[in-house]
């Protein structure tokens, strides 16, 4: 497998790939206590119901082994906890300790700080692997692919709830006005923290460089997921599935 970014350099985040990880990580820390206030109004309270109605879908129940990448402040990890049951097993994983902080105040049961590029755990360990809206966090998506399929079990699934930029100019040109311009400029406002506001800006900027979903789609067939799938809602909601 050849390396795969998800999006280019983006040169006011981070000044280069050596770098990137540890400041993009400073940058959640620091914004931590607040993001969950501003991602659930951004949603206008949305987001919580669809994360639940998602991961049901993808066919994630009670008593699964099931491994949250990116997992932040717990967004994902507490409805598959709920999901899940007292016979399941959940780890939430991610690489800013400010992140961790809030979802185990938020009632996260099982976490590990670390990459998706490097997980520390067994091969055929998990039932599910998944993450939502951190794929284009992850420095490079062959390698997490990769790893993630080792970690699966034998007909596993890896489950992926990504944003993606519109195809129409002007739901594109809407979209970015609400999510580059408005929701940063309110976030900044109400929680008087400049870092809430780049973050948020970071999140646009992220979602307009990454890569097409064909790229993605192509990248999990070369990590060895046969027949990976993309289904789509509203547009912009991509839902990449694909079985071990």
């Amino acid at each position: 497998m050849t390396g795969l970014a998800p999006h280019g350099h983006l040169e006011r985040y981070y000044k280069d790939s050596a770098t990137r990880q540890t400041e993009v990580d400073a940058m959640f820390d620091d914004s931590a206590r607040y993001y969950d206030a501003v991602t659930q109004w951004m949603s206008f309270g949305s987001g919580s119901w669809y994360r639940r109605d998602a991961l049901r879908r993808a066919g994630i129940s009670a008593g699964a082994a099931v491994l949250d990448t990116g997992a932040g402040t717990g967004a994902v990890t507490l409805p598959l906890q709920d999901i899940t049951g007292p016979d399941g097993f959940v780890v939430a994983l991610d690489p800013s300790a400010g992140m961790l902080t809030e979802g185990r105040l938020r009632g996260v049961k099982q976490q590990v700080r670390g990459v998706g590029e490097r997980l520390p755990f067994p091969d055929d360990t998990f039932d599910f692997v998944t993450m939502g809206y951190a794929l284009r966090h992850v420095g490079d998506l062959a390698t997490a692919f990769a790893e993630y399929r080792r970690v699966l079990k034998p007909g596993g699934k890896v489950v992926l709830l990504e944003i993606t930029r519109p195809q129409n100019q002007l739901g594109l040109l809407l979209l970015k006005g609400y999510m580059r311009y408005l929701v940063p400029s309110i976030a900044g406002v109400f929680s008087r923290n400049t870092t809430v506001r780049t973050v948020m800006e970071y999140y646009w900027d992220t979602i307009e460089a990454c890569v097409p979903p064909e790229s993605v789609l192509a990248a999990l067939g070369d990590a060895g997921f046969p027949e990976p799938n993309r289904h789509r809602v509203l547009g912009i909601f991509s839902e990449y599935s694909a079985i071990k």
